[in-house]
């Protein structure tokens, strides 16, 4: 049987026992999204016996990912995280409510935790260009603003910049 690798790198995340829920959430969020497929490993593992661990294969905003549910054995960090782009604020704002739905936590400069416990930056397209100013005092006047918000806000950022 041969088969031919389509997307040849995606993210593969690892949850205690959640990862169909957590997929099924995110799906809802995110449009051209879907939960593709879910397997049970049907062998004994490290994480449990056969039909314990599943694997969910799922789409977000037509990109590939893929999960787990086999057991508390690592948890999510701040040192990876989804970041989503915004084309404005609608936008960004319909994503980081839907994301703490449930239990979800705000944090800091764009970031939050959802209740799976996974993290994202939810941050305005603009964000990028505007940080990389050549005009440094421009792109501190951004990250100064930016540093002391929880949701970003694409108006408050733009006042930065011009100002």
């Amino acid at each position: 049987m041969a088969t031919k690798a389509g997307q040849k790198i995606f993210p593969h995340l690892w949850y205690a026992k959640e990862a169909e829920e957590a997929a099924r959430f995110y799906a809802s969020i995110f449009p051209d999204s879907r939960v593709d497929r879910v397997t049970a490993l049907m062998s004994e593992s490290p994480s449990g016996p056969p039909g314990s661990v599943k694997v969910v294969e799922f789409t977000l905003l037509g990109q590939r990912f893929q999960a787990m549910s086999a057991g508390p054995d690592h948890e999510f960090n701040d040192a990876i995280s989804m970041v989503v782009v915004c084309d404005d604020q609608a936008e960004l704002d319909r994503y980081w409510n839907a994301l703490l739905e449930g239990g979800g936590r705000p944090q800091a400069c764009g970031w939050l935790i959802d209740r799976f416990g996974l993290r994202w930056q939810i941050v305005p397209a603009i964000l990028s260009e505007m940080m990389r100013d050549k005009d440094a005092a421009r792109s501190k006047r951004v990250t100064d603003a930016l540093l002391k918000m929880v949701k970003l806000d694409i108006a408050t950022l733009e006042k930065a910049y011009r100002s």
